[in-house]
């Protein structure tokens, strides 16, 4: 990935005293769940459950909309940003490290830095859907966004 502006040490005494708010094209990701395109097909099927990719210019944080069947489970698996996961619907139950964490609608949980984890729904009749926020932009901008998968 690319940027169309980078800075370097060099530039440190180049920092502006004003902002100069600029508004990108988009500001609004139209029916997120409804509106799935192939590379969120793509996705899902990669990471084994439903996830659907809020496609907007954020630089920084990233959202996205995860869903599980009825007793399904996400890979196990680590990252090198932090999430925080909002519980839609549902109930079930997160592994973090060595640790259980048990959620339902309304429920919010942290997933800290490279840590091992894993969800999974613990009902054998309902859904389950959560919202998640990253700070992945921001260090894939910045060219150290790692994943690795169990």
């Amino acid at each position: 990935m690319s940027l169309t502006t980078t800075h370097s040490s060099g530039d440190f005494a180049k920092v502006p005293a004003a902002l100069d708010a600029t508004l990108p094209d988009r500001l609004l990701h139209a029916n997120v769940v409804g509106n799935t395109h192939v590379g969120d097909r793509d996705f899902s099927q990669e990471r084994r459950h439903q996830v659907n990719v809020v496609d907007l210019p954020s630089k920084v944080i990233s959202m996205t909309v995860g869903g599980l069947e009825p007793g399904q489970s996400t890979r196990k698996h680590r990252h090198n940003y932090e999430t925080l996961i909002y519980v839609l619907e549902g109930e079930g139950k997160s592994v973090i490290g060595e640790r259980e964490v048990a959620w339902k609608r309304g429920d919010a949980f942290y997933i800290p830095v490279w840590a091992w984890h894993q969800h999974i729904n613990l009902s054998a009749e309902k859904p389950a859907s959560y919202l998640a926020c990253e700070n992945a932009p921001h260090l894939q901008n910045l060219g150290v966004a790692l994943r690795e998968e169990a």
